[in-house]
């Protein structure tokens, strides 16, 4: 019975994790570029579960995987110059104040105080040739990617990816920071949409069934725990009688 009471709590804990994974994904629904998070729980095998680290003696070795689906978005016109989709694979490259590169598929930009083309919030996006000064120029950026300020080359944004998607971490804005080991690739095969933005990739009526079904886990096994922990006081009353 004690086994039984271990079980249906650590059943409870995938179900508060999906509830909150859900709940930000609800909340980024409107959020341009921004990538869902998913999640898979596996029960581990017993010489899995010897390998992994428990938080305390009574969990199940139950484990959460968590992953972000980068499945693309659809797109909205937006008719301002500088917003831009990337249409295919591949990301921006974003410069970050404190030197280090993210990449995103939000491409809601503006210009800095610097006059540079950046993300809203700091983070200055870079091309082939490194930052651009927009100042307060006519923007023109064609389908390979190639800036126009007032009729000049101002330089060319190609979209990058990574060997490993997974290894990217969310540092929020609808960012993802690259590791220092993860080395930027070029894709030479999407396109650039000048006056569009992609949308976030979060299906609200997916994502709301997907939280009742987590609410219904959770209560079932809440339910699960509340009837054997009654069932057991039950029965120290009844062995504790007798003596």
């Amino acid at each position: 019975m004690i086994r039984g009471l271990y079980k249906s709590a650590s059943g409870m804990l995938p179900s508060l994790k999906k509830q909150e994974l859900t709940a930000n994904n609800v909340s980024n629904v409107s959020t341009p570029g921004y990538k869902k998070d998913s999640m898979f729980t596996k029960e581990l095998s017993k010489a899995e579960s010897k390998m992994s680290i428990k938080k305390s003696d009574w969990q199940q070795p139950i484990s959460p995987e968590i992953y972000v689906d980068f499945q693309s978005g659809a797109f909205d016109r937006t008719g301002n110059a500088l917003d831009l989709a990337i249409d295919g694979d591949g990301f921006f490259t974003i410069q970050l104040e404190d030197g280090s590169t993210a990449i995103t598929r939000n491409g809601s930009f503006t210009v800095n105080r610097e006059g540079l083309l950046s993300v809203l919030g700091g983070g200055v996006v870079l091309t082939d040739g490194g930052a651009v000064e927009i100042g307060n120029g006519q923007v023109s950026v064609s389908a390979g990617g190639q800036i126009e300020i007032d009729g000049a080359n101002a330089g060319k944004i190609t979209p990058v990816t990574v060997n490993d998607l997974q290894s990217l971490t969310k540092i929020g804005k609808s960012m993802f920071l690259v590791p220092q080991n993860e080395e930027l690739v070029s894709v030479t095969t999407s396109t650039i949409r000048q006056g569009y933005l992609e949308s976030s990739n979060v299906d609200i009526v997916s994502e709301m069934v997907n939280m009742i079904i987590a609410y219904r886990n959770y209560e079932a096994n809440a339910k699960a725990l509340q009837s054997q922990d009654t069932s057991l006081a039950s029965l120290f009353s009844r062995v504790g009688g007798k003596g």
